[in-house]
């Protein structure tokens, strides 16, 4: 095999591979001993006639496309290997001379790892994030815990009110006939949730339990049913149940229930530092990626599109799994957003376009500061991973061959060097508007 490479415009590479005309042939003879079985000749029993007789029946091209590929992935992984270039995305394949007795030879059209010139990223000046936890944001963690300790009490003694969670009879009638979908039974509701359609709720506040009530509505424009769109209806409805929240008291028994403290006053400042603590978290997060594009910014860079399209395949395909994990198909997603394939994987493009940046940027700012990651801190990262997996370290390292070793190191550098132009950083005051 040999491989010639010429460089394309826009860090793209053509890969022209040639494979002996032997080893086309035993491709074909190969192919040949797969499908023979599946082949039938007159005077010949299934799976015995001769590749001769068969190539000179059906043409000698009938086991190129199995021989090109059991050919074409071995030879462009070794091509790829040598060539010395720094591959970064799928090949695009196109066989430029397949015939027996002749060599075979393919192209495979690749993007190579762009240079990057990188600018100023030291002493970068980003905007100050304030970080601080009003009270307010205290008193609304606190009444989050109210309410996951909140007990629903029955309410046999008064008509319903604004906020009662209700079970409710239903059947909605348009010109005197009950339509499809318009019947229920026990059916939740909370009043002033805005669940059902406009004016619907409010009708019942004052309903009594057991007692038939009408509730007159019209149906809005864009309502999802055709045959009910602005339509008047009545709905006949019998409330069987209300029930209320209720709270229990921010006190000191109260913080006793839900914590370790002793008293409320403890509770919310174990709160605050929590709600701090976030807040930090966050601010270094938004301070990294602040530096990160600014860096970028001023590095140059030519990022080819195959390199993008790849990128936004993986991330495609992680998204898919996510949703899948969810218990959605992609195509009902599609169905229920209103999305397609192409336009969800132009969307993602900017988004890819900016993870390659940052990571070729933060990859030059690595080498330029000679970070380098121990076998050491290497042990020490796959420490957590076996701590967090609940499996033994040695385990772990079994499982896990170089390639995956040397990407955890480069994942390493990478953020090293996150670290390294964060510190670096000058935070600046926020501009005040103009009074």
């Amino acid at each position: 095999m040999s491989v010639q490479v010429e460089k394309l415009e826009k860090n793209m590479a053509k890969l022209t591979i040639e494979v002996s005309a032997d080893d086309f042939e035993a491709a074909l003879e190969k192919a040949y001993q797969k499908n023979k079985s599946k082949i039938t000749l007159p005077g010949f029993r299934k799976g015995k006639a001769p590749r001769k007789m068969i190539e000179k029946m059906y043409g000698a091209g009938i086991f190129y496309e199995d021989a090109a590929n059991e050919i074409i992935p071995k030879a462009y992984s070794e091509a790829a290997d040598e060539c010395g270039e720094d591959i970064v995305s799928q090949p695009e394949i196109n066989v430029t001379q397949i015939e027996k007795g002749k060599s075979f030879i393919f192209t495979a059209e690749v993007a190579v790892k762009p240079e990057v010139t990188l600018g100023e990223y030291k002493g970068l000046e980003v905007e100050k994030s304030e970080v601080a936890v009003s009270e307010e944001e205290v008193d609304k963690e606190v009444d989050k815990e109210r309410e996951s300790n909140a007990r629903m009490i029955d309410i046999d003694d008064r008509a319903v009110e604004n906020g009662d969670m209700i079970k409710l009879d239903f059947e909605g009638f348009v010109d005197g006939v009950a339509f499809a979908g318009g019947k229920g039974e026990d059916y939740p509701l909370t009043i002033g949730s805005g669940s059902f359609i406009p004016g619907f709720e409010e009708q019942l506040v004052g309903a009594e339990i057991g007692k038939d009530v009408e509730v007159n509505v019209t149906f809005p424009e864009n309502y999802q049913a055709e045959e009910l769109k602005g339509k008047a209806a009545v709905f006949k409805c019998k409330v069987n149940e209300i029930k209320v929240k209720e709270l229990p008291e921010a006190d000191d028994e109260f913080a006793k229930d839900v914590s370790e403290f002793d008293t409320l006053a403890e509770y919310r400042d174990d709160i605050r530092a929590k709600l701090l603590e976030k807040k930090e978290q966050e601010a270094k997060r938004e301070k990294e990626n602040k530096v990160v594009a600014k860096a970028v910014e001023n590095a140059t860079m030519e990022i080819p599109d195959a390199m993008i399209n790849d990128q936004v395949r993986r991330m495609a395909d992680d998204f898919t799994r996510r949703i899948e994990s969810q218990g959605i198909s992609m195509e009902q997603y599609m169905q229920f957003t209103g999305m397609t394939a192409d336009k969800m994987l132009e969307q993602m493009k900017p988004e890819a376009l900016k993870r390659i940046q940052n990571s070729l940027v933060l990859e030059a700012i690595a080498k330029a500061e000679n970070i380098e990651i121990s076998d050491e801190r290497l042990d020490e990262e796959l420490a957590k991973m076996a701590e967090q997996y609940k499996m033994e370290v040695e385990k772990l390292k079994e499982l896990m061959g170089d390639y995956e070793k040397d990407q955890m190191k480069n994942d390493l550098a990478i953020q090293a060097a996150v670290e390294l132009i964060t510190d670096a950083a000058k935070e600046v005051e926020a501009a005040k508007d103009a009074e």
